[in-house]
Order: C-alpha cells, then sequence, then structure tokens
C-alpha cells in the first residue's frame, strides 16, 4: 500500500525569484540569500531586508546625533552595520535578526566614533576588551536570539562583569570644550561645563528605552501587563508565572513571546 505523501516545507533551492518578496518572512529572505547564485537576485533579497529595517538603523543613529556629526553620516555607518549583519545572519542559529542586528550597528557606529573623532586614547586594558566585545556581543546575540547581558558576556571573555560594563559605557572625547564654557551660551545664569561635570550614566539609555515603550505597554490587555511585571519587574520563572494565573508554562511563554514582538515592531515603527 503506498503511503501518502506528506507536505514539506521547501527546500531553500526553491526560494526563487517568485518566491520571495517585500512581503516574505525573515526567515524565507534569509534562506533565499544563502540560496542565491546570482549577484543581482542577493542584491535584490539584500534590499528587501535593508529597507525592512531601516528604521532600526534610523532610530539607533538618531540616539548617538549631536556629537559634532550629522545623522545623515552617522545613517550612512548603521547601514554599513547593517549590511554586515544581513551578510553574517544564519537563520539557522537565531530567528530575531533585530537582535543580532543591533549591537552589530552599534559597534559600526562606535568604532566609527573611535577612530574619527578620538582626542584622548582609552586605557589599554579597556581598549583591550572593546575590541573582543563586539565579537563575543554578536556571536551571545545570533546564539541566544537576544542581546547579551553583562554577566553572559563577562562569562564568554573570562573576565569581570565590572570590567565588561566600564569598557560597554567608556565613551570617546569627540571635541575639546573649555570648563569655564556657560551651559546655556549665555553668561547671565553664571553656570559653566566645570559646575556639570558627572559621571556617565548608562541607565540614561535604559530611561530613553522605557519612555519609548510606556505608551505601547498601555496599549496591552492587563494580562499582558501582569506577564511583563511578574517576568521583568518581579523576575518570576514562566513556571511561577503560569502558577499564579493558572495557566501552563508554555501559555505563559506564547504570550510573552508574542507580547515581545509587539513591542519590538512598536519600537521600529516608531523609529
Amino acid at each position: 500500500m503506498n503511503a501518502t505523501p506528506t507536505m514539506t516545507s521547501a527546500p531553500a533551492a526553491t526560494l526563487t525569484r517568485a518566491a520571495v518578496n517585500a512581503d516574505s518572512t525573515d526567515d524565507d529572505l534569509f534562506r533565499a540569500l544563502r540560496a542565491a547564485t546570482e549577484d543581482a537576485e542577493r542584491e535584490r533579497i539584500q534590499e528587501f531586508i535593508a529597507v525592512r529595517y531601516a528604521g532600526l538603523v534610523k532610530w539607533l543613529a538618531s540616539r548617538y546625533a549631536g556629537r559634532a556629526v550629522e545623522t545623515d553620516e552617522l545613517e550612512a555607518v548603521g547601514f554599513v552595520g547593517l549590511a554586515l549583519a544581513i551578510s553574517r545572519f544564519d537563520p539557522d542559529h537565531g530567528s530575531d535578526f533585530a537582535a543580532y542586528a543591533k549591537p552589530t550597528i552599534q559597534g559600526e557606529i562606535r568604532r566609527y566614533f573611535r577612530d574619527k573623532r578620538r582626542w584622548i586614547r582609552l586605557p589599554r586594558r579597556l581598549q583591550e576588551t572593546k575590541a573582543v566585545l563586539r565579537d563575543a556581543t554578536e556571536s551571545l546575540a545570533h546564539e541566544l536570539g537576544r542581546a547579551p547581558t553583562v554577566n553572559e558576556l563577562a562569562e564568554k571573555l573570562a573576565v569581570s562583569p565590572d570590567l565588561v560594563l566600564e569598557a560597554m559605557t567608556a565613551e570617546d572625547h569627540f571635541s575639546v570644550t573649555s570648563l569655564e564654557s556657560p551651559v546655556s551660551g549665555s553668561d547671565e545664569d553664571g553656570q559653566t561645563v566645570a559646575d556639570t561635570v558627572a559621571f556617565t550614566d548608562g541607565r540614561f539609555e535604559l530611561f530613553e528605552d522605557m519612555e519609548a515603550l510606556r505608551p505601547l505597554i498601555e496599549q496591552l490587555s492587563e494580562r499582558d501587563k501582569r506577564i511583563l511585571h511578574l517576568r521583568f519587574y518581579e523576575e518570576k520563572t514562566q513556571s511561577q508565572i503560569g502558577e499564579e494565573l493558572g495557566i501552563s508554562q508554555m501559555h505563559v511563554s506564547r504570550l510573552l513571546a508574542r507580547t515581545l514582538a509587539q513591542l519590538r515592531q512598536g519600537m521600529l515603527a516608531d523609529a
């Protein structure tokens, strides 16, 4: 008796010009890109992906604007990082391209500042850590499907979390301003740059992200808000959340993944 044929997903080689377009999923686009043999076809697929994630590049570039560099110039550098991320991404080792591309784009922008604008060199230990931090971040982001934590990076590099954090937050200096310069551009209030000198607090970027997320979170259902609160504020496991809400751990996982995807798309759309 002949077995009934089963439906299987098309292999990458069958993802032809007619099979992928601007509306195709990331997975289909990257598999088609890997299977493409002609330069014209590869460029066409790369363009689809670049257009889809142009908002991410513009958003990241805007966060570094105002440092004696035009936003358009930073966006151009960011698109170089996006092109690198597209060429390196492997759909078999990670499904979230945005999480993988973000540190790559940021790395290119930061490298641009470091190579083109530095007038004070960082200590050697920070230079050495920053030199390997980028590759470690990309590797872990690809492996985990998300941005790695400071502790995860420290473990991979076999260094202390404090050194990783210092390397991540160490900023280069781009122009020299007199400490006697007035803050507001006039001498009326008498406040100078020297009066405002303080350390760089990495929590400001976190604050910006939280403020951008606030209206998106307000649009969620009460259950989705509760799950986010339990997971990221009370730091409970998915199993613990499931017990508290009376649902399975798998159901919590699906709801959480859907909510995070919704928030991510909202952030990209706002950018």
